[in-house]
């Protein structure tokens, strides 16, 4: 990062932060065996079997250095290594990775460490490998426990594969996620309930159910499978939020439930407005000055990426967010949170007054779409339910929404 680019950040502008958020730093690593027919995010699949590691592993170094200068003397709360399926790079390069982090960033003593497993990269004691590399929490990316529903998938595991990953995570790790997909193709709600009946009898104290939709640019979008109806995945949601509270793990995102102690510091940091320096190939970041509030894109290709970094020249672009986006942009994510947020969390956040969204929030009241106090808002089970049409109203300019 050249020095003249620093001192543009942090010249004067139009905000005003009374503090800087809390800050996370997030790894990509985006090799995976396959990719999958519905995954969008910026992965690839390995060419021949050859893992650049040590040279991945440079490359991310560089990055870091070069972007010190953006988070000087500011400590880091949770890491958070994602892909792709970083579960491919062996135990000693995590350790490798995390020591280069820990050597140039002032983690905090109770700094989550997360790492994305997949079932198919599993190998007895790996996990624990992973653990004593210094990663504190595990995402598993199971998907589903039936095999039907893993092939239409595309996974590289089977059930046993799953059973067997998810089993070794709860042995090496104090806490753990589970990812599940439901309004699978030709999926029922018998068929969720036998998934959900699985995950929820591994103890998992973290699970995150995502409902499987068509994304742009992804063999699905190209050759789209037959998914349940609306009605059906409307039923299916109900299902998870039955089950899943009757198991005691409480819904407090959109597509996120726990266990007391085990909701995932990461990604609250991301719905609550928090700042995220973003390293690796395609990764993004989410940082705030005192006047401005900055979004980086790195290069997406891997070969790319890494020739850029060693050249100290790997972000791709990057832009301030506008003082008339900064409401939407914080509302996109703090109203995905059940328990909403702390008005003074969102004037910490945007240096934007609570008069720039009283009228939205007035919007949203009159509709029953959230509850307010002198402290705090937060959306109702209808705004849950109309979720999008909730961030919506807090649009520049934006036109009144139908809630159905």
């Amino acid at each position: 990062m050249a020095a003249q680019d620093i001192a543009h950040y942090l010249r004067p502008g139009s905000l005003q932060l009374a503090a800087l958020p809390p800050l996370s730093l997030y790894v990509h690593l985006p090799w995976c065996i396959r990719k999958c027919p519905y995954c969008d995010f910026n992965s690839h699949e390995i060419a021949s079997g050859a893992l650049p590691e040590s040279r991945y592993l440079d490359a991310l170094l560089a990055d870091l250095e070069a972007s010190l200068a953006l988070v000087w003397g500011r400590s880091v709360h949770s890491v958070f290594i994602g892909g792709g399926t970083p579960s491919l790079f062996s135990a000693q390069a995590i350790d490798r990775l995390l020591a280069d982090i820990r050597a140039r960033l002032r983690l905090t003593p109770d700094c989550e460490i997360t790492l994305e497993a997949n079932p198919g990269t599993f190998e007895r004691d790996r996990f624990k490998a992973f653990r004593s590399a210094g990663v504190t929490r595990l995402s598993v990316g199971v998907q589903s426990f039936n095999d039907a529903h893993l092939k239409a998938l595309g996974r590289v595991h089977d059930r046993a594969q799953a059973l067997a990953a998810v089993q070794e995570a709860a042995q090496a790790f104090d806490t753990f996620n589970l990812d599940i997909m439901y309004a699978l193709p030709g999926q029922s709600l018998a068929e969720l309930r036998q998934d959900m009946d699985t995950a929820l009898g591994l103890q998992s104290p973290h699970i995150s159910i995502y409902h499987l939709t068509i994304e742009p640019n992804t063999y699905f979008a190209k050759f789209p499978p037959r998914l349940p109806d609306d009605d059906s995945a409307s039923d299916m949601l109900d299902l998870v939020t039955e089950m899943t509270q009757s198991a005691g793990l409480a819904r407090y995102e959109v597509s996120a439930y726990a266990r007391a102690g085990h909701r995932c510091w990461h990604n609250l940091n991301y719905w609550q407005f928090g700042d995220y320096l973003g390293i690796g190939a395609g990764a993004h970041s989410k940082l705030s000055f005192a006047h401005r509030v900055v979004r980086q894109v790195r290069h997406r290709d891997p070969r790319l990426y890494m020739a850029k970094a060693m050249a100290q020249d790997c972000v791709a672009s990057s832009q301030e967010v506008t003082r008339a986006d900064l409401p939407f942009e914080f509302m996109l994510n703090a109203l995905r949170l059940k328990d909403g947020f702390e008005l003074s969390y969102y004037a910490d956040r945007t240096g934007v007054s609570m008069g720039a969204i009283e009228k939205a929030l007035a919007q949203a009241e009159a509709k029953g779409l959230i509850g307010r106090d002198l402290g705090r808002v937060w959306p109702t089970v209808r705004g849950f339910d109309f979720l999008n049409d909730l961030q919506s109203l807090f649009l520049p300019e934006a036109a009144p929404a139908k809630t159905g």
